[in-house]
């Protein structure tokens, strides 16, 4: 059952960077949100790749927590970047849960904007 996007950004950095919105689809995907703000674009006019990976690991790591039902912290995330996207976008991450161990999680993620894909990821959480 997919759960409405609620907002998990109601302190901290992802805040002061724009927000994110979370949601369940099953019990190993989730997807979350934002909308491209000014402050979110790099000198050549498209969204920065710093945004985009802190998206991905905001994201990415609610995810862990939700299957964890505790607190994980990201040990590494490999991220590649295929598109960009602008000022009002909204922009659409998805984490899928691969393998979950006693003490690490391995997830997949992906952002995109309008079905276009604007980054991919793989990274390891591990459980504190």
């Amino acid at each position: 059952m997919t759960e409405n996007f609620r907002n998990i950004s109601k302190v901290g950095f992802m805040k002061h960077n724009g927000g994110l919105e979370f949601r369940k689809i099953s019990d190993t995907e989730f997807e979350f949100t934002t909308t491209i703000k000014e402050f979110h674009m790099n000198a050549g006019g498209v969204t920065h790749g710093g945004f985009v990976m802190s998206m991905l690991d905001s994201g990415m790591g609610t995810s862990a927590h939700q299957v964890i039902k505790g607190r994980a912290v990201t040990i590494s995330l490999n991220t590649n970047f295929i598109g960009g996207s602008k000022v009002g976008d909204k922009i659409i991450g998805y984490a899928k849960i691969k393998k979950h161990t006693n003490t690490l999680i391995f997830m997949y993620g992906e952002i995109k904007c309008e079905d276009k894909l604007l980054a991919t990821a793989e990274g390891i959480w591990k459980k504190i």
